[in-house]
């Protein structure tokens, strides 16, 4: 996992700045014979070690590992010897020399109590620059992830991650954001967390998507801020927020419930398209950046076609981005000593035996479109390979590793792709997958994976992730997949939350007066019915008439509703009802959908306090928070940083040694080009695919397979149901008396008994299970953890959720603060 942390303090000039990096008496480091990882040695900022090398900052355990003490730190830090270059000398009186330093710097504790030595810093950090404002790296980060500019003396930038921007481009970024058009931080291609220090003035920016999130608390006077939660909740020392947590539950995907809150009592969340702003470490401000939609009936519309091209633009930049960095390869790639042939084990299965992933850049190939696309797009742009010849099975020519997912599970794997399945079975998903990768530059590999790959198989083995997410039930089956991938790797996720129309666009094509435009969605709903003739022609009505209701219900009206709805008592007397959502009708999930805010799946198994606090906070919320987005709109950003949010948590939990997941759908540019999209195209049936579609044609891609374009994610549904009924024991011992119960959130007899219904198949949601489990993982993973986030001396005391899970160290439930 790789985070950054900084924060700003108030008057620096009473406080004392100190640099422990000066090795003590006997000769060890500050940290003693174990370094800040425990046992392993101290580090040593200056040994030399190839950055491609295995000796990165991973040691048998690390501040996120909740089995044992912290780990060994290797003989590098995670820019490799020294930290990067520095492009403009040195940073100011509180700076060593460049802009890591020759020397680590190490704050002291910034809140006037305690003994001068009271020093902390994070585990496994170098820092960027120190003084007042000092800035942190944790983690592996690669030498190119971080790079940092100045204009001036006292101005500089820090761009972490993966940005397309020349140094020029920063530079001219920084004398933007020195103005306060902070917004060309984010108008780079690529994905990255930009903090710009001007003076006192601090600027960490969020993305739109939510994809890379921007933390922060007050403390010591000051403002502490980071790109994860738990480091902020290690420094704080913050209890569990157990009101978060409830809503996270019922409304997963309504901002009115989860406000800027976090897991962690005391840590916020900057909203995605906004900055956090602080000023001389006292004055904090979250800002937008992103200039609201145009609420005018009669704005001028947009140019489908030149929105499309702006797309293509969009994902070719944010494809090329990843490209033109350099190829990363860990040593026993260029070993001679290859262990093959060994029967049975083709390249692929040598080097996962060997471990780490291929060298070079790869990308799924499931045989939909958003995967495919970025496959094509990367194997045809022009430049150096993504492959690196002489490693592996990499040959002259091939440009990049294309791995397909193949499920064995699922019925219709092994039926001929032309025995009358659709185009969405998955014998047709292989075979479009296979057609694709006929291509010369890509090589293509197939994974299969049986019931061990299924969701809910592997739940003991995982790392602690920053928040909950229902993506932890399903890591060890992306894992199993990406461990065939590459180095960089490319993945479709969030086009469908990026491009497709959430079904509450609806209701705003009514509130444009555009009713003609409902014709084409609702009679796709119609024929996906696959009902008798007088099911289908009641469809469209109903479809309609529930967008209606949307476009005419005020927004406070609609969030009042929902928070009465968890207040009534026939809510939970419903538990094991049939679930409208359930993925087997398209219409009933569109008409479920064509709300202001709705329960989400495990709703209806939370106790009835936990449910009124939800309400209580979507009350707050409306009341203090009226909003003027259309219905639609405000669904769709909900939906995308939901999406973003897990993919985040899927990042962390199926994490491979020195691989880089590359999702350019989460991208600024490319969630600022979706947007663009007219309503009246999105809308569309298949309008995902006929937008990528055209993408390619623009980027010179003709040639697709027949049935491109078809749905993929149908198969996610039933590998939950499958998983469940597999896993059905293990996941009745998990709730025999889990913490979410001591919490208060859950019964453990209603989720044993909504386990047994859905492994039976019953007509219940699966995604609420999934959500159940991957919260109560999570706090069995947080509380067993017995590291923390920060060193020093200062340090012992800093540990978030000290208190644990019991009835007489719950913290008192408030709202969310109100926002003007």
């Amino acid at each position: 996992m790789r985070w950054l942390v900084g924060w700003s303090s108030a008057a620096p000039g009473n406080r004392r700045w100190r640099d422990t990096s000066r090795a003590t008496s006997d000769g060890r480091g500050p940290y003693g014979s174990g370094g800040p990882y425990g046992s392993g040695g101290s580090y040593d900022p200056y040994r030399s070690t190839s950055h491609f090398g295995s000796s990165n900052f991973h040691g048998s355990a690390g501040p996120y590992d909740h089995h044992g003490t912290d780990g060994a730190p290797g003989a590098a830090g995670p820019f490799g010897p020294g930290g990067p270059p520095d492009p403009s000398g040195t940073y100011g009186p509180h700076s060593s020399p460049g802009p890591v330093g020759d020397d680590a710097h190490t704050a002291c504790v910034p809140d006037g109590s305690g003994s001068s030595d009271g020093v902390l810093r994070p585990v496994g950090a170098q820092a960027l620059w120190g003084g007042p404002d000092p800035l942190w790296a944790v983690g592996d980060w690669r030498p190119d992830e971080i790079r940092v500019v100045e204009a001036q003396p006292g101005h500089r930038l820090a761009v972490f991650g993966r940005c397309g921007a020349s140094d020029d481009e920063l530079r001219l970024g920084l004398i933007a954001a020195r103005g306060g058009a902070f917004r060309h931080l984010t108008a780079w291609p690529g994905s990255y967390t930009a903090v710009a220090c001007v003076g006192r003035r601090i600027t960490v920016a969020a993305d739109l998507a939510g994809a890379r999130p921007v933390f922060h608390t007050p403390w010591a006077g000051g403002t502490a801020y980071a790109t994860a939660a738990l480091p902020l909740a290690d420094l704080v020392e913050a209890e569990l927020d157990f009101g978060h947590l409830a809503a996270l539950l019922a409304c997963p995907d309504s901002p009115e419930a989860l406000g800027d809150g976090t897991p962690y009592r005391g840590v916020s969340r900057v909203p995605p398209g906004h900055a956090l702003i602080v000023r001389d470490g006292g004055s904090r401000e979250i800002a937008g950046y992103e200039s609201p939609a145009s609420l005018v009936v009669g704005a001028p519309p947009t140019d489908p076609q030149a929105a499309v091209d702006g797309l293509r633009d969009a994902l070719v930049d944010a494809v090329r981005a990843r490209l033109t960095a350099p190829r990363h390869a860990a040593e026993h790639d260029f070993d001679v000593r290859d262990p093959g042939p060994v029967p049975g084990m083709g390249p692929a299965d040598r080097q996962r035996a060997r471990g780490g992933p291929a060298p070079g850049v790869g990308a799924d190939l499931s045989g939909g479109a958003a995967s495919g696309t970025l496959a094509l797009l990367a194997a045809g742009l022009p430049g150096s390979p993504g492959t690196v010849f002489g490693t592996g099975a990499a040959d002259a020519g091939e440009r990049l590793l294309a791995v397909t997912f193949n499920d064995l599970t699922r019925p219709g794997t092994h039926a001929a792709p032309h025995d009358g399945a659709g185009d969405d079975s998955p014998a047709a998903e292989l075979e479009r997958a296979r057609a694709l990768a006929a291509d010369p530059r890509l090589r293509h590999l197939v994974v299969t994976g049986g019931e061990e790959t299924l969701p809910f198989a592997d739940l003991a083995a995982g790392p602690l992730t920053d928040e909950p997410a229902p993506s932890l039930v399903t890591a060890a089956r992306h894992r199993h997949r990406l461990a065939a991938g590459s180095a960089d790797h490319f993945l479709g996720a969030g086009a469908r939350h990026v491009l497709d129309a959430h079904p509450a666009r609806l209701a705003d094509l009514l509130l444009d007066r555009r009713r003609r435009h409902l014709v084409r969605p609702v009679a796709a709903l119609a024929r996906a019915e696959g009902q008798p003739t007088g099911r289908s022609l009641l469809v469209p009505v109903t479809v309609y008439r529930a967008a209606r209701r949307l476009a005419r219900t005020p927004y406070r009206d609609g969030i009042a509703e929902t928070a009465a709805l968890l207040r009534d008592g026939a809510f939970t007397a419903s538990a094991f009802d049939p679930w409208p959502d359930g993925g087997d009708s398209a219409a009933d999930a569109s008409v479920a959908a064509l709300t202001w805010c709705r329960p989400g799946p495990a709703a209806r198994w939370l106790t009835g306090a936990a449910l009124a606090e939800v309400s209580l906070r979507l009350e707050a919320a409306a009341e203090s928070r009226p909003t003027v987005e259309r219905p639609g709109e405000r669904r769709a950003r909900a939906a995308l940083a939901r999406a973003a949010a897990d993919h985040r948590v899927l990042e962390q939990a199926a994490e491979i040694r020195n691989q880089r997941l590359h999702a350019p759908y989460f991208d600024n540019q490319v969630v600022r080009a979706a947007r663009a999209l007219p309503e009246a195209l999105r809308v569309r049936p298949g309008a995902r695919a006929s937008v990528l579609r055209a993408a390619l044609a623009g980027a010179g891609v003709h040639d697709l397979p027949p049935g491109w374009g078809a749905p993929t994610h149908a198969g996610h549904h039933a590998a939950l149901r499958a998983g469940i009924r597999l896993a059905a024991d293990h996941l009745l011992r998990l709730f025999e008396a889990p913490l979410l119960a001591q919490a208060g959130l859950v019964e453990a007899r209603v989720v044993r008994q909504a386990v047994r219904r859905v492994a039976r198949g019953e007509p219940l949601p699966p995604e609420g299970i999934a959500d159940l489990v991957s919260m109560e993982l999570w706090l069995q993973r947080l509380l067993a953890r017995r590291g923390t986030c920060w060193t020093g001396t200062a340090a012992p005391r800093h540990r978030a959720a000290a208190a644990g899970v019991t009835p007489d160290a719950r913290y008192e439930r408030i709202l969310p603060p109100a926002a003007g």
